[in-house]
């Protein structure tokens, strides 16, 4: 393997040739054919302007386009900048201006929403040069027909292990999206090794319910089935029996997803009557793992292979996995041990090793840092390149690593960070809120979810229900409060901090 991401899918060429890489409904895709398609976006960009090093955003959900536009963008020798398909138009548009990505790749028709409209009327959009749909796609790709197929090798060429491959938009504590910067060498290496963890390989089906625009659904969903000749089942909006229908109908053996994906499928009352005995493999994580659900997995799921794992977007998603072959307790209770190559500390407040502290990373896999923030990239990694995780855990003696708090605010919502800031500071917008703090509360179904206390500004009225309403029309479903609590005052520490530990006990 040569370290990059194109080369990575032309050795996937000659090697599986006729295999099926991508199966979704009546339409299949050879990898001698995602190969020459990805290839026909690349002249297609080319022909469009794109140069190397250009970001060029992709905003639409997991499909069979998907997977070969951003195989296109690799090839063309640009950087992949992914949107969250929740985000509104403004959200959309804070990342399309920090990339300053020149073209959007992008849908109008996704659960009723029209992306590319969402972005009429929001400012900023200058270097925005191309909005082209997916659904026009053969129209796209036909500007690219006198671009010779050489032109794309040459770009493959010059494309090093070190370049950057994607820009992938996470929220920060302060509540500002950044652009973690990864390169082709660290996803190859990285998703190398995640997949022989794991026991992918040819021939395996893989059912990618998570999506393309995170780490988990396009480093180790798409990436690692390119490496290992598995082929991709996208499957663009996660519902129990839909869930089960495939995985029956298409003998899928591959599974992962965050705990409430098994646990939903466990609970379902047609479990039963679909035939699940196909898989073979799962991978979760993003919440906390119950050692019943490991077991129910293993047991009524018949999976062979469970492993647990824990990665931030800063690490091209990966730092540690479980082994398969670990008891139920350290696969549900710890995210197991570093990747080969990978360090991993937890140090005190100041930087001294400790047994119970902030988990730092260092290796292969840490991004380049920020995009356009150099500030926010030394706040981040150190200069010994010790990545700063923001989480609190210990390693016990086996070396396994236990996540004992996550970042100081940060709640997962059905395997989505939110960080209660970024709602923070949007939900101040709203007309009569003078405070607001923002919390997870545990639900049973996702995981977490956010509660917002509100103080009014002196003699406004705020309305709960009008205030939820409001939010759902700003900013993604999974940063949505789903209680909001009217309060006279928000428990202040004597430096005037909110004190959240009091706003999350009364919860209990």
């Amino acid at each position: 393997m040569t370290g990059t991401v194109p080369s990575a899918l032309r050795e996937a060429a000659g090697t599986f040739g006729d295999d099926a890489a991508i199966v979704d409904g009546a339409s299949q895709v050879t990898f001698s054919e995602l190969a020459t398609r990805a290839e026909d976006a690349a002249r297609a960009l080319i022909a469009t302007g794109v140069q190397p090093g250009d970001r060029v955003a992709l905003w639409a959900p997991n499909s069979v386009q998907w997977i070969i536009a951003s195989f296109g963008v690799y090839a063309a020798g640009a950087v992949l900048v992914p949107l969250n398909t929740r985000y509104k138009g403004e959200e959309a548009g804070h990342v399309l201006r920090t990339s300053q990505a020149s073209v959007l790749l992008t849908v109008d028709d996704f659960l009723g929403a029209d992306f590319r409209g969402m972005l009429d009327g929001v400012a900023g959009l200058g270097a925005l040069q191309h909005r082209i749909l997916l659904s026009e796609w053969d129209a796209f790709v036909g500007r690219g027909r006198d671009v010779p197929r050489a032109d794309v090798v040459r770009r493959e060429a010059a494309i090093g292990p070190d370049d950057l491959s994607d820009i992938i938009f996470t929220s920060g504590t302060t509540g500002a999206p950044k652009g973690a910067m990864l390169t082709h060498g660290a996803s190859v290496r990285t998703y190398e090794l995640w997949s022989d963890l794991v026991g992918l390989r040819r021939g395996d089906r893989y059912l990618i319910v998570y999506p393309f625009f995170h780490t988990a659904g396009l480093k180790s969903g798409v990436l690692a089935c390119v490496l290992k000749g598995a082929s991709m089942h996208p499957h663009p909006v996660f519902d129990v029996p839909s869930v089960m229908r495939r995985v029956a109908d298409e003998r899928i053996t591959m599974l992962p997803g965050p705990p409430t994906v098994y646990q939903s499928i466990l609970s379902h009352p047609d479990f039963a009557s679909f035939d699940l005995s196909s898989l073979r493999l799962a991978v979760t994580g993003a919440a906390v793992v119950p050692v019943s659900i490991v077991r129910r997995m293993r047991e009524e799921l018949r999976f062979e292979n469970v492993v647990t794992g824990y990665g931030l977007t800063e690490t091209t998603g990966t730092v540690s996995m479980c082994r398969h072959d670990d008891p139920p307790e350290v696969i549900a209770e710890t995210v197991g041990r570093p990747l080969p190559g990978v360090e991993v500390r937890t140090v005190d407040d100041d930087g001294r090793d400790a047994e119970v502290g902030e988990v730092i990373v260092r290796g292969f896999n840490v991004m380049k840092g920020y995009f356009d923030n150099p500030s926010a990239t030394a706040d981040a990694i150190d200069a010994d390149g010790w990545l700063k995780t923001g989480d609190i855990g210990r390693i016990d003696a086996a070396g396994n690593l236990r996540i004992t708090d996550r970042k100081k605010d940060m709640f997962i919502v059905g395997g989505f960070n939110a960080y209660p800031a970024e709602i923070e500071h949007a939900i101040l917008g709203y007309p009569g809120v003078a405070q607001v703090a923002v919390v997870g509360a545990p639900d049973e179904r996702l995981g977490e979810v956010g509660v917002a206390f509100v103080v009014p500004v002196p003699g406004a009225s705020v309305v709960a229900s009008e205030l939820i309403e409001w939010c759902k029309e700003r900013m993604a479903n999974f940063k949505v409060p789903r209680d909001v609590r009217i309060v006279e005052a928000l428990p202040l520490n004597p430096s005037g901090k909110v004190m959240k530990f009091v706003l999350r006990s009364s919860l209990d």
